[in-house]
């Protein structure tokens, strides 16, 4: 960094200031959403707080304090930091492939003893930072030379080889659109959009060679649930008529047949959007469809609002990558896209997915509270 950068790092608006600017709609959201998931685990357990709920609850307060933290670090430090962080990433992905856990046929996680920690749900955040950071130094002109677009197309597909490896395929294709997004906002051009369409498409055969069996089955049952529907059918079967028998209103609280008599498979994972909306009916479903629409909103105002690139990216990046979650996990437990494996964010129980939300969230807020700093290959 050059010493214009350090000496304005030097020069930080004072802390209440910041306080002050954090985006408390936003955040008053994110609470909002969190309790959604509080009272759908609640739910799912019966009626108690364990083993699901206060363990949520802890790891949202953590995440909590952590995303408000991360907010207020003034965002040329999440510049400089943008590099290093991917590479710990990728250095996390190596250990997990090392020394990872293996659960559930796969080998995605690092044991840390008080919690199992995902390492591709962390990547992805880092991937968005360091992407951010290339394309904040990159001309318009620049974007049409294909020399300037082959470092960000490897910092894409390094980790997403290594998670399709472990094997994950959800979270692969989460890295890979999230890239892909960064790229677009960047200015990158439509023919390399529709080069990696017909690429992607010609690569299915190898794709489908190396899938797992349980991946290639989980295909084949959204192709013809009802082939097999006490075996690889079963998830998505109990899901649809959980959300069918909900109705418009719902059973109510706590008398979701699906959920309580356990015909609903991972109901407080995967599936949990399933058990709310066989309690509150279409009418809850919609209400929380309602405040993620309003996240989204949130964030993209921010992002049309930053003055710097990397301020942009990062927040509509962050934004994509929330929005992608939702959109996959809902349309998975209602038959539209096959079972990948993706919670929902905010709301599935799980702690890494709940922290990289949280964590990303912060530095949208954090892009907004640094919306007018000057950094790095800016113009004057």
């Amino acid at each position: 960094m050059n010493s214009n950068l350090s000496s304005s790092l030097n020069n930080e608006m004072p802390f209440l200031k910041k306080v002050i600017s954090l985006n408390w709609g936003l955040i008053l959201l994110i609470v909002l959403i969190a309790c959604v998931g509080f009272t759908a685990l609640y739910s799912a357990a019966g009626g108690n707080l364990k083993p699901w709920a206060l363990q949520q609850m802890i790891r949202f307060g953590v995440g909590f304090v952590g995303m408000i933290f991360v907010a207020l670090v003034d965002i040329r430090y999440w510049y400089k930091l943008a590099y290093p962080c991917y590479a710990l990433g990728i250095i996390l992905l190596i250990i997990v492939e090392a020394v990872g856990h293996i659960g559930m046929g796969a080998q995605r996680w690092i044991d840390l003893g008080f919690m199992k920690l995902q390492p591709s749900e962390l990547m992805k955040i880092a991937l968005i930072m360091a992407l951010a950071r290339y394309f904040h130094a990159v001309t318009y002109d620049d974007m049409r030379r294909i020399p300037t677009l082959i470092p960000p197309l490897l910092m894409v597909l390094v980790p997403a080889v290594m998670v399709f490896l472990q094997p994950d395929l959800g979270t692969t294709l989460m890295l890979v659109m999230a890239g892909l997004a960064i790229f677009f906002l960047a200015g990158a051009p439509l023919w390399m959009f529709l080069s990696g369409i017909a690429a992607c498409v010609a690569a299915l055969p190898i794709a489908w060679h190396f899938m797992q069996d349980y991946q290639k089955g989980r295909v084949m049952t959204f192709l013809n649930p009802e082939s097999d529907p006490l075996g690889s059918g079963y998830h998505i079967t109990q899901s649809k008529i959980a959300l069918g028998s909900g109705g418009i209103e719902g059973k109510g609280f706590m008398n979701g047949s699906q959920s309580r008599l356990n015909f609903l498979p991972e109901k407080q994972t995967d599936f949990i959007f399933t058990l709310w909306a066989e309690e509150w009916g279409l009418m809850g479903g919609v209400v929380l469809l309602v405040l993620f629409a309003c996240v989204f909103l949130y964030g993209a105002l921010i992002s049309l609002r930053c003055r710097h690139s990397f301020g942009r990216l990062v927040a509509m990046g962050m934004i994509i990558n929330f929005a992608l979650y939702v959109f996959i996990n809902i349309s998975m437990v209602m038959g539209l896209i096959p079972v990948v494996g993706a919670p929902l964010p905010l709301i599935s129980y799980g702690g890494t997915s709940m922290l990289a939300a949280l964590i990303g969230f912060g530095l949208v807020m954090c892009c907004s509270v640094y919306r007018d700093v000057k950094l790095p290959h800016m113009s004057s």
